[in-house]
């Protein structure tokens, strides 16, 4: 069965209907049922809220891994009904970078080419490449995944150029010294 209908336009019944029932629509997607959640002009505060927390009883896993994947959802539904201060809006921020770090460890994973790290998004509406799937570190990135703990590889190779030159200026010094 098919759901054929937006999420972002649904009742309070019906999410509950359709997270209830959801494997037997083939075209139910958790990711933009959570998008949904905080777009739909529909329900009101306590409704998106009461939503998330049944959602969360059943795709709990999948609910955290957006941590990595979506970052910004996840923090929009978390906050739905929080009053917050730029302090405490970072250190939630912080609190999902950690957690990112852990999951990658976790799971044993290498790569940082997730969900929205992995797809071009500049901002403007008539890119042409907005969607566009792009590989680490290319011209199109927009964002990167970062961590503290990463090894600065700007600063390895400035440091490998500054050691070679000493090398190079060593000899010229003892030549000097020599021809004198």
């Amino acid at each position: 069965m098919k759901i054929d209908k937006k999420f972002n336009q649904l009742s309070k019944s019906e999410y509950i209907h359709y997270i209830d029932n959801h494997k037997k629509y083939t075209d139910f997607n958790t990711l933009g049922m959570y998008r949904s959640i905080c777009e739909n002009e529909r329900l009101t505060l306590d409704d998106r809220i009461e939503i998330r927390d049944y959602a969360n009883t059943i795709f709990e896993k999948t609910f955290n891994f957006y941590q990595l994947k979506d970052p910004k959802t996840y923090f929009d539904l978390t906050t739905l009904d929080m009053e917050l201060t730029v302090a405490d809006e970072q250190q939630l921020w912080t609190n999902i970078r950690t957690n990112q770090q852990k999951i990658l460890s976790d799971k044993k994973i290498k790569h940082r080419n997730f969900g929205v790290y992995s797809k071009h998004d500049c901002g403007y509406e008539e890119c042409r490449y907005n969607g566009l799937m792009i590989k680490k570190g290319s011209y199109f990135t927009e964002s990167q995944m970062c961590f503290t703990s990463d090894k600065n590889e700007y600063a390895a190779k400035e440091k490998a150029l500054k050691i070679k030159k000493q090398r190079k200026d060593t000899h010229k010094i003892i030549r000097e010294d020599l021809d004198l």
